[in-house]
């Protein structure tokens, strides 16, 4: 008897709260360059979401490129984002871009497309790749195509 209550319990308690659906991806924005050393460029940016759920999770972005100028450069890293309950929340992006994928002695180096966004004053950054989402065993993942013009303040 014990056990059929203490399951009867546990269901009412999971079929209780609403996590039949995802959080809403709503846009990747506040890209802004962090420093410039000689071996590396760090950007960082926010990912802004929507939870309607009454229960949090988890989100990894390991997934996602970083593209400059049309030649992909680094990956994005971030710690696993725990995800508040019913409100609206921001994963914090942050991009190492090793200055040897942009000054490459290569001809897939970017310096020629670099130099003519320093003329332009403005570097066209894309993020691209997918923003996985866990809670209580289920997964799904968002794909993420967003480009920003970064502008270059001299």
């Amino acid at each position: 008897m014990k056990k059929g209550l203490y399951f009867l319990v546990l269901f009412l308690f999971i079929f209780s709260c609403s996590v039949n659906k995802s959080p809403v991806f709503i846009k990747v924005d506040n890209l802004k360059l962090i420093s410039v050393a000689s071996d590396t460029i760090r950007l960082s940016a926010n990912a802004f979401f929507e939870n309607p759920n009454d229960v949090g999770g988890k989100i990894s972005t390991d997934e996602i490129k970083v593209i400059v100028n049309d030649t992909e450069v680094a990956q994005v890293s971030s710690d696993e984002f725990k995800v508040p309950v019913r409100s609206e929340f921001q994963v914090p992006l942050k991009v190492v871009i090793p200055t040897h994928k942009i000054f490459g002695k290569n001809k897939n180096g970017i310096l020629g497309g670099l130099l003519k966004s320093v003329f332009n004053k403005s570097i066209k950054i894309q993020f691209k790749g997918e923003i996985k989402y866990k809670v209580l065993g289920f997964s799904s993942t968002y794909p993420i195509d967003q480009t920003q013009d970064l502008k270059i303040k001299f």
